[in-house]
């Protein structure tokens, strides 16, 4: 005969416990749309794929209406090199070259979307993938990037200027969990596409949805006032204080940090940046009373 283990009464509290600390914010975000830029580390491990997925299931299990943006630069650099197509980075964008952005659409579009997709929905048919690309969701213009004082041409790379948030609000009522790749047309060059920041393009998306919150994982701990000294990890600000902290910040970090200032800037009421390399982080970051990373709130 089969044991059956019991929980003590003991860890049955803790395990309320838990549950109870989530309810002012279950109250807070149902019914209402939490952008989640997917990327980093969290994208190129098979548990923390699967741990994702599993946040994200929970939160539209909840009531809460989750919208996935996703890069893809780890594997893109991938293909990149096993492509022998060169790869650089300026001001932490990446240059895209008319041979590369062919290699960008084809994973984003192709490998990652699909398999997040699927990936969610071994907890329900509730994913679907759309591209930037789709029913006009997004648009782009190329774009330039200064550094010290020298203009630098990044190539088929485009800012997010225009967003039709239709083709994600019909996913949305439909009961759907919308996963957008980061890729945009040229609005300027019919027929050809932009390699799109996908922290800006999370952050415009979220504006244009009216979104409650930005989450972007990435792959340090939060935004560290003086990095790389660990004990400077900032975990709330305010916009001013961000926007003041932005010149100084390290180049990589700079993308992040400008797309959670323009959410708010735009009307979204916090933004945050957390670790991805931590299984279930989405889950802490909303969820819990302290979070996780850094938070922006507008004042």
């Amino acid at each position: 005969m089969t044991d059956i283990q019991q929980t003590t009464p003991e860890a049955a509290a803790v395990k309320a416990g838990v549950l109870i600390e989530s309810l002012p914010w279950l109250k807070r975000f149902r019914d209402r749309i939490i952008v989640v830029k997917y990327g980093g580390n969290a994208m190129v491990s098979e548990q923390l794929q699967n741990a994702f997925a599993e946040d994200i299931a929970y939160l539209r299990y909840v009531g809460v209406k989750p919208v996935v943006v996703h890069g893809g630069g780890p594997q893109i650099s991938q293909m990149l090199d096993r492509l022998a197509i060169p790869s650089e980075f300026k001001g932490g964008y990446r240059v895209t070259s008319t041979e590369a952005i062919g290699v960008v659409r084809m994973v984003l579009t192709g490998q990652i979307n699909p398999q997040l997709v699927g990936k969610i929905n071994t907890h329900g048919a509730f994913a679907t993938g759309l591209s930037g690309e789709d029913a006009g969701l997004f648009g782009g213009r190329r774009k330039g990037i200064e550094i010290d004082g020298e203009r630098h041409d990044l190539g088929a790379v485009g800012d997010v200027v225009t967003v039709d948030p239709r083709p994600v609000l019909d996913q949305l009522h439909a009961g759907r969990i919308p996963v957008v790749s980061s890729i945009a047309p040229d609005l300027d060059s019919p027929g050809s596409s932009l390699n799109v920041n996908a922290d800006a393009a999370a952050a415009a998306l979220a504006v244009a949805l009216q979104a409650t919150k930005l989450v972007i994982l990435t792959d340090v701990a939060g935004l560290y006032a003086d990095w790389p000294n660990k004990d400077s990890l900032v975990s709330h600000l305010t916009a001013a204080e961000l926007r003041t902290m932005l010149p100084r910040l390290e180049s990589g970090m700079i993308p992040k940090m400008q797309a959670c200032l323009d959410a708010v800037d735009g009307g979204v009421d916090t933004a945050a940046i957390i670790d991805g390399r931590q299984a279930h982080s989405v889950l802490v970051e909303v969820f819990t009373e302290q979070g996780i990373g850094t938070e922006v709130v507008a004042q």
